[in-house]
């Protein structure tokens, strides 16, 4: 194994470590969100209002920051060098505080009819609730705008850590509000909570942005604008995938169970993202920035041995998370979520829509690497068609599936369409480089597949064995969960031992840096 790719493992694995640790606590923070809230009316007007900016800002600016100020940024540092970069950032800077601002304002200014837009199937109370929580959180966008610019930014210079770390902050400010002052305070101190985690994912990442020798001075325009804005269009629509996808959901998911079904679906999709974007988000995050360089460089054939491992090893961890999220779903949801005023009825629509979401994970990993690909060589045309299909595919199988699965019918919605998504892009990848994906790539596909299989079969073995034995209880639930997951990795990576699979690599790696090896 070659020292860039063994010290590119090492950066994974310590980015995987830290935003696992950001993941849990954000699962924290959910539990206590339902602890506190359940599925009932508060929760599904704060997670309504906490969703609409995030997919104003989702539709709009991520695509502008991620995928098209990145390779621009990169192609100037490379070929110009670290102050014009820096140019070009505070012009960004700048124009993204202004239009975040702009945004922010028109959001609380149009809040009732942002709610009726995305939650038309709420009963008047609750509409109300979500417009007030709604004006609160509107000014999330402009933070978010702040704190991703920068981690485009630390990422494209090589530091990792500080933008991993970023939720770590945030969850735990929010998870402090629940402990000490929600009673007091109650949804709308959590709104501001949430605002004040935000805040401080922006403030900081300043001091290492300093250390890189950065300091902002207001600009409005740089040449290498109108290279992002041009990049920026195509893109765009591409990212709308998930925001929109999020947005429909909420809209059929507020005529389910009175509103319900919002709570249902942002509960286990908080699990979803826990599970998968940990690993995939780990590796992308880490990758992007090197993809763009040796687009820039032209360096094709490193481009391509980086995509063919990071799809590799994508498809090695969430091959059997995806089968073992669908067999222990409801357990996991009943030990996370089933104490204080959540009930079994919020378990059965909350574990329902998980197990279908779920089906979309593979789909979810795929889809991140490919479309970073193209971002990286600066062609938004695959993903723009693909996004639209994906969109369109996502709103006729909501309408035809929730009336026969509810909120198991959105989510596999979701999931189908982010499946056919990334098969798309797989196409698209195929017929532009026919020799990309080799035997020695769909032959460790097949292999992680078998391995798969043998897992599945022992933990859904092992799953009604516990379940028979045991209570249930917390301990019981603990014990059924524990039992599974120890029988899950042994077969798993036991297997892939058997059949030589050169990913194990990966996971040795993050085990190295865990024990600080």
């Amino acid at each position: 194994m070659s020292e860039k790719k063994t010290n590119r493992l090492k950066t994974v694995g310590l980015v995987v470590i830290i935003t696992f640790l950001g993941k849990v606590l954000g699962l924290v923070r959910d539990m206590l969100l339902g602890h506190h809230f359940a599925t009932g009316r508060e929760s599904t007007a704060f997670l309504t209002a906490s969703q609409i900016p995030r997919n104003f800002f989702d539709a709009v600016f991520a695509s502008a920051i991620s995928s098209s100020f990145i390779p621009i940024f990169n192609e100037i540092l490379e070929k110009q060098g670290k102050d014009e970069a820096f140019k070009l950032t505070r012009s960004f800077f700048t124009l993204m505080g202004l239009l975040t601002l702009a945004l922010s304002g028109i959001g609380i200014a149009f809040a009732p009819q942002l709610t009726t837009l995305f939650a038309e199937g709420f009963d008047a109370e609750t509409a109300s609730l979500c417009t007030r929580l709604l004006c609160i959180l509107f000014p999330t966008v402009f933070f978010k705008g702040i704190a991703f610019s920068i981690v485009g930014v630390l990422q494209s210079l090589g530091e990792f850590n500080v933008p991993a770390a970023l939720s770590i902050v945030s969850n735990g400010i929010i998870i402090i509000y629940y402990l000490f002052f929600c009673d007091r305070f109650g949804i709308y101190g959590l709104a501001v909570a949430f605002l004040i985690g935000w805040a401080m994912q922006a403030l900081m990442q300043i001091p290492s942005l300093h250390r890189f020798g950065f300091r902002y001075a207001p600009s409005l325009w740089h040449p290498g604008i109108r290279s992002i804005f041009a990049l920026m269009l195509p893109v765009m629509v591409s990212t709308w995938i998930q925001p929109i996808n999020q947005a429909v959901s909420t809209r059929f998911g507020s005529y389910l169970f009175e509103g319900a079904g919002v709570s249902a679906i942002n509960y286990a999709n908080s699990i979803f993202t826990v599970v998968a974007g940990i690993l995939v988000l780990s590796i992308t995050n880490v990758i992007f920035p090197e993809m763009s360089r040796l687009s820039t460089l032209n360096k094709i054939q490193e481009l391509q041995e980086l995509v063919r491992s990071s799809l590799r090893n994508v498809l090695f961890l969430l091959l059997p998370m995806t089968v073992g999220m669908m067999l222990l779903a409801t357990p996991l949801i009943q030990l996370l979520y089933e104490h204080g005023v959540w009930d079994d009825f919020s378990t059965r629509i909350t574990s329902r829509a998980l197990i279908f979401l779920s089906v979309g994970m593979i789909g979810y990993g795929v889809q991140n690497v490919l479309v970073r690909v193209f971002y990286a060589e600066k062609n938004g045309k695959a993903p723009l068609i693909t996004g639209i299909v994906s969109i369109l595919l996502n709103l006729v199988l909501c309408i035809v599936l929730s009336p026969v699965l509810d909120v198991g019918g959105l989510a596999l919605a979701s999931a189908l369409s982010t499946t056919v998504s990334a098969l798309l892009l797989l196409l698209f990848m195929i017929k532009r480089n026919k020799g990309m994906f080799d035997l020695a790539f769909w032959g460790a596909l097949a292999r992680m597949v078998c391995c798969t299989a043998i897992m599945g079969v022992i933990v859904a073995v092992v799953k009604a064995v516990c379940i028979s034995l045991l209570p249930e209880t917390v301990i019981g639930r603990c014990v059924l969960l524990a039992v599974c997951a120890v029988a899950g990795i042994v077969s798993y990576f036991g297997a892939a031992l058997l059949f030589r699979l050169e990913e194990l690599s990966l996971v040795r790696g993050i085990i190295a840096r865990f024990v600080g090896k």
